[in-house]
Parts: structure tokens; C-alpha cells; sequence
């Protein structure tokens, strides 16, 4: 197969525990046939043939409850045939309460050259509140032990608009997160999802959340310091410095297409968006060349509106002339009017060939995305 398509993403769906929020894909790890998946995703990556790749994820679950006999067998496996010279970016998500000793030794000595941590709050109190069963100092460990194992390219998932959370704890992660001189943060506002704790709780009352004013605060709060530290605000959730945006992460937002491995993996191929089996014994029981459950060819006016949405999450924004060479539409004819109401109410930038969000607009972009929403694609 000739490989045009050059990220690909990894699911490990095995955690130690459940988090209260999480609605991804994943089981307890107890009793579970972790090594025969693990021969099982070896085998469907390797069914693909592929010989090069920029960009190569491995996400969960949590990576990193993998032994490190597990977890060097999988990088191993997933390397062998590539090309590492083209490999520019290859990240593994961890937790700072599974990083052992043996475990980031395996790292280092792999071709992994960025991590990606749930840290989720400093705060101790919500850590517990929120169903984490890492700590702080857990936290400040492993960081310390990925940077002495000669890690840089470190980001770490914070979470804010908890239960219970104010501004004054959100002012103290950030500044935490400052303090340890690291290049990329994540910032997600809490968003409830089905079959998780926190919708059940929130469902029966139980569940005290901040305002959508105390929650629109805490975003701008969070936006303003990070750029006066250094940050490039570069999308809607995501801060890097310099050089240190997770390149794996634009090929979504640009609306490129990708691989997905694993159970309940997700890829985007040929123009097909696809779905993996999800339950693990499914996935298993499938050969490598059936492992898909859900297919999804998009319409044109599907692909039209995914450019807008994916594309407007970015700092960069959408190029005018990249739209119309991708599609051979008119961007005038099909959004001007969108365009002109959302400049004149603040929220896009007055720049006709770039369509890009204000800091506004990125606070409201929901109202933003449903303005390229297409009735019909007639021309």
C-alpha cells in the first residue's frame, strides 16, 4: 500500500482506574487479555504496511499501566519498519501515578520524543473530587524523572470549570503549570458526557458547577497570562511555545486524514471517517483486515462544513485560497454574508482571506460554528 497519509493513532483502552469525567473508550485493567491485544494491534498496524510516518500517537485509557516489557514490545513493534528520519513527532500519553522507573526507561530508549501527562488539577482535593487517584507531588515526581531521563518536549492536560473549583484554585494551576518551565499545555473546560459519573450526579442534582460568566472568566483568565508568559494561544484549548505545538494534533485540526489502531480507535481514510470495534473481545476476534465496525463517507457539504469547524478551532484559521483549491468552490458565494455578520459582531478577524476567530469569538465558538452550518451545497 502506498502510504500518503502520515499520522497515525494508537489506542491502549486499559486504566487503573476510572475517572469520573471520562467517557473514552477504555476498561480496568484487572483481568483483562492485555498481551494477546497487544499481539492483535501489532498485527493490524502491521497489515497496513507502512513505511513512514510524521506523526505517531499512543493514547488510552493510559499507556502507561502497560508493563514495561508490554509497553517496549509495542514501540518496538510499531518502529521496525519505519522510516525514523521522517518521524518528527512521536507521543505517548501518561499518568503521573503509573510512570515506574522501568516504564520511562523504556521510553527514553525508544523513539518517543514527546509526553503527554494527565495531570488534570494540582489541586489534591479535586483530584480526589474528580476520580483521580494521583497526587500533586506525584505530578511535580514525574515530571522531575521524564526531564532527568532527557525529556523535553513535555505537555501536560489541565482541566478547569471543575466541581467545586474557583478562580483562585484555577489562578494556582496555572501558576504551577508556569513554574515548571514546560512548552505545551492543554486547558479543557469541563464537558459533561453520557454514561459517565458526572453526568449521572449532575442528572439527579448532585453535581455543583461553576457559571457559564464564572467558566467564560476562568477561560480568559487563562488566555491572557498564558500569552503574557509566552504562550502562542495557537487553538482553541492548546498553548505552546515556540516550535512545541503537538504536530500530531494540527493533522486533526487541519482536516488531514489519518490512521486509528486499536479498539474503539478512530481513523479518517480515503475520504472515509471510521470507526474500530469497540469491546475488547470483539476487536480480538476480528482479523487485522476487519477490524472496522462503523464506516463513514462524507458528502461534500460533510467535508465543507468539517474544514470550517476543524479549521476555526486554530489561531491560523482557515486560508481562503486553500478552500477553494480543495473543494473548486467559490468561499464568497457559499460564506461571504457568514463571514461579514461574524466580523461585524467581533468574533472573526476583519481579514478576507484568512478566516480566523477573535479572542471573542474563541470564547464563543460554538455561536461561530453554527454560522458554516450549510443548508445545501447546490453549486
Amino acid at each position: 500500500m502506498t502510504n500518503q497519509v502520515d499520522s497515525a493513532y494508537v489506542h491502549i483502552p486499559f486504566c487503573s482506574h476510572i475517572c469520573y469525567y471520562c467517557d473514552f473508550a477504555k476498561v480496568l485493567t484487572t483481568g483483562q487479555p492485555i498481551d494477546e491485544y497487544i499481539e492483535a494491534l501489532i498485527e493490524e498496524f502491521e497489515s497496513f504496511e507502512i513505511k513512514k510516518l510524521r506523526t505517531l500517537y499512543i493514547g488510552g485509557g493510559t499507556p502507561t499501566v502497560l508493563s514495561a516489557l508490554q509497553l517496549e514490545r509495542l514501540l518496538s513493534a510499531l518502529t521496525a519498519r519505519l522510516d525514523l528520519t521522517y518521524l518528527e513527532e512521536f507521543t505517548v500519553e501518561a499518568n503521573p501515578g503509573d510512570l515506574s522507573d522501568e516504564v520511562i526507561e523504556v521510553l527514553a530508549h525508544s523513539a518517543v520524543n514527546r509526553i503527554s501527562l494527565g495531570v488534570q488539577t494540582f489541586n489534591n482535593q479535586l483530584l480526589k473530587k474528580i476520580g483521580r487517584t494521583h497526587t500533586q507531588a506525584q505530578v511535580y515526581e514525574s515530571i522531575e524523572r521524564l526531564k532527568a531521563a532527557g525529556f523535553e518536549n513535555i505537555t501536560i492536560d489541565l482541566i478547569y470549570a471543575l466541581p467545586g473549583q474557583t478562580m483562585e484554585m484555577v489562578q494556582d494551576d496555572l501558576e504551577r503549570f508556569l513554574s515548571l518551565d514546560l512548552p505545551h499545555v492543554a486547558l479543557y473546560s469541563l464537558i459533561l458526557e453520557d454514561h459517565t459519573v458526572f453526568m449521572n450526579r449532575q442528572r439527579r442534582g448532585l453535581l455543583r458547577l461553576p457559571s457559564e460568566d464564572k467558566n467564560a472568566d476562568m477561560y480568559e483568565y487563562i488566555m491572557e497570562n498564558l500569552a503574557q508568559r509566552g504562550y502562542e494561544h495557537y487553538e482553541v484549548s492548546n498553548f505552546a511555545r515556540a516550535g512545541f505545538e503537538s504536530k500530531h494534533n494540527l493533522t486533526y485540526w487541519n482536516n488531514a486524514e489519518y490512521y486509528g489502531f486499536g479498539a474503539g480507535a478512530s481513523g479518517y481514510l480515503a475520504g472515509v471517517r471510521y470507526k474500530n470495534r469497540g469491546p475488547i473481545h470483539h476487536y480480538l476476534a476480528a482479523n487485522a483486515q476487519d477490524k472496522r465496525v462503523h464506516e463513514e463517507i462524507l458528502s461534500k457539504k460533510e467535508q465543507v462544513e468539517e474544514e470550517m469547524f476543524l479549521g476555526l478551532r486554530k489561531k491560523s484559521g482557515v486560508s481562503v485560497a486553500k478552500f477553494e483549491e480543495k473543494f473548486a468552490l467559490s468561499f464568497e458565494k457559499l460564506y461571504g454574508e457568514q463571514v461579514t455578520k461574524l466580523i461585524e459582531q467581533g468574533l472573526l478577524n476583519n481579514n478576507r482571506q484568512k478566516i480566523q476567530l477573535t479572542d471573542k469569538g474563541f470564547e464563543l465558538g460554538n455561536n461561530v460554528f453554527q454560522e458554516f452550518l450549510l443548508e445545501k451545497l447546490d453549486f
